[in-house]
């Protein structure tokens, strides 16, 4: 017991470092969209770098530990074959492959797959998840430390389209949530041992929102149909909750002590200062609504793109509705923020570059023709963005 603690303070103590310009899980390693270390005045034109190829499909996004980036896929007729690759940021070249078999159900929607889950990364092992419930723990060389297929230990855990929700690193565990209509929990797994620390039950409701994590560290914040929980990231122990419901795929964007909530509209809550454990709703407003892509804050305001392909920017301190951008075309992946500017892909593979401080100016497009639902990752001289067939780097100049 005294070792499982000891390992989760170092993991506190590495989640709070300095993380140079990584990008270790599902809209970086904040949760936020937004990149620890970039080009701050990139003019918005964009260019292919480099493209390399990928085995099988994918809707996770990349992930970035210094000069790498991390992809999964899953490939064959079942999609029963599960990978993990590392390139090299600077020219694609592929670094290693690794593969095994999924061992939990791998039957998902067409427009979905496998390899859906977004991985994730402490800085020194790569935590990769899968819609299968299958979890796989590798060095940053590929060596795999440890494995587990969750299907054997929670067998009704699976949903009929597929899931979707990412996995999460902190605080010496990683974090992962399986939510069906049947069994739904989430689960603590300790990085070093992958033994489970803490497991709590969810909602039994279809959902497809990934965790996030306050900026301290202390915190992991679940969303649902039900509303959101708050858990310590080191115990599980539910610390607050939100239950007027929320939606169950655009997920909420932290900034400070608040969250902005895909809920009746868009919600802003944060953690009541008297320890109940009901948050403050700091405004409410239901002339937002996020599509599928999850929200994103910037500055002083917060973007979101509905069903429609427009991009709305409402003011973070009110709700206030500032002005209405249509993009184009469709989006599942969620928006992120590179050099000062917001680039957003649609289902179609049009990389959009947007400048979120003229009224949604769109800069510029880049057709990548192909159909394109991961969200992008962004380092500090490059935009990421996967499709099935290809990985892509973005020049940011």
């Amino acid at each position: 017991m005294h070792i499982r603690k000891l390992l989760c303070l170092i993991g506190i103590v590495a989640c709070t470092s300095p993380l140079s310009a990584d990008w270790r899980q599902f809209r970086g390693t904040t949760s936020s969209g937004l990149p620890d270390a970039t080009a701050k005045n990139w003019d918005g034109e964009q260019e292919i770098a480099w493209q390399t190829d990928l085995p099988g499909r994918g809707l996770s996004s990349p992930i970035i530990v210094g000069d790498r980036v991390f992809v999964t896929c899953s490939s064959g007729a079942l999609q029963q074959r599960l990978h993990v690759l590392c390139f090299s940021t600077k020219d694609g070249s592929k670094i290693w492959d690794r593969s095994f078999w999924a061992t939990g159900r791998t039957v998902c929607h067409p427009k979905t797959c496998v390899a859906a889950p977004s991985p994730a990364s402490d800085g020194e092992r790569i935590f990769a998840f899968y819609s299968s419930n299958d979890l796989a723990c590798l060095d940053l060389d590929g060596n795999m430390l440890w494995f587990r297929g969750l299907t054997f230990d929670f067998p009704n855990a699976s949903n009929s389209l597929g899931m979707a929700s990412s996995a999460l690193a902190v605080a010496g565990n990683v974090v992962v949530m399986i939510e069906s209509d049947d069994a739904s929990f989430a689960a603590g797994i300790n990085t070093y041992t992958g033994e489970t620390n803490w497991k709590i039950d969810r909602p039994e409701r279809a959902n497809w929102t990934s965790p996030a994590v306050t900026p301290d560290g202390k915190q992991v914040l679940f969303q649902s149909s039900a509303g959101v929980s708050a858990v310590d990231a080191v115990t599980g122990e539910e610390l607050w909750n939100y239950a007027d419901g929320a939606a169950t795929q655009p997920t909420l964007v932290l900034v400070d002590e608040v969250a902005y909530v895909p809920s009746n509209g868009v919600t802003a809550i944060r953690p009541g200062k008297s320890n109940t454990s009901v948050p403050e709703i700091v405004w409410q407003a239901s002339n937002i609504r996020p599509g599928v892509a999850s929200p994103i804050a910037v500055g002083e305001n917060l973007f979101v793109i509905n069903s429609s392909g427009v991009m709305v920017a409402a003011a973070l301190k009110d709700g206030e509705r500032l002005w209405q951008k249509r993009l184009g075309g469709k989006f599942s992946a969620s928006p992120v923020m590179a050099g000062g500017k917001l680039v957003a892909v649609n289902e179609a593979g049009t990389s959009v570059v947007v400048d979120p401080n003229d009224e949604g100016n769109i800069i510029s497009k880049l057709e990548l023709d192909e159909t394109i639902l991961s969200t992008p990752s962004v380092s500090a001289d490059g935009v990421y963005i996967r499709s099935d067939n290809h990985l892509h780097k973005i020049t940011v100049k």
